[in-house]
């Protein structure tokens, strides 16, 4: 499922590229990231044009769809991503502690092995479908924002 989790938000990341090139352009930032507890969306810049950026951000997902072009390519990259940080000392030591010291969590290792041994198109749609299921929204919202 960890790894099904990176494949889905490194697919999101990647449709959003070309729609979300003009908020980049206006100064605004967004990062989707694969947190331990779910999904972060992240969005920082100028207030008045977040919301929009945001619901670029929610529509993708509810829509979320991919190729299995993309899909080829985003697990190619993520195994490269992987077995770059298992090549480096200093990461996969930070990787080991981590897994000593925090309770259910997976190694790299084992997401590496898990993506070699390879991932279906079915499985990453089933996993997207129940996620889906299962949303719901914590918020924290700093700076110059009415409510």
């Amino acid at each position: 499922s960890i790894v099904l989790f990176d494949t889905f938000v490194n697919i999101l990341s990647h449709n959003l590229g070309e729609p979300a090139y003009e908020a980049d352009v206006a100064q605004l930032e967004y990062k989707l990231v694969a947190g331990e507890y779910g999904l972060v969306i992240r969005v920082k810049g100028f207030n008045h044009k977040l919301p929009l950026l945001f619901q670029l951000i929610i529509d993708y997902l509810s829509d979320f769809s991919f190729t299995p072009a993309v899909f080829e390519m985003i697990t190619e990259q993520l195994k490269k991503t992987y077995y770059n940080i298992l090549i480096k000392p200093e990461t996969l030591a930070k990787d080991v502690r981590l897994l000593i010291l925090e309770h259910g969590r997976w190694s790299m290792i084992d997401k590496y092995q898990t993506l070699m041994n390879g991932l279906s198109i079915e499985s990453l749609s089933n996993f997207v479908r129940a996620f889906k299921s299962q949303l719901f929204v914590e918020g924290l919202v700093q700076g110059n924002f009415t409510s």
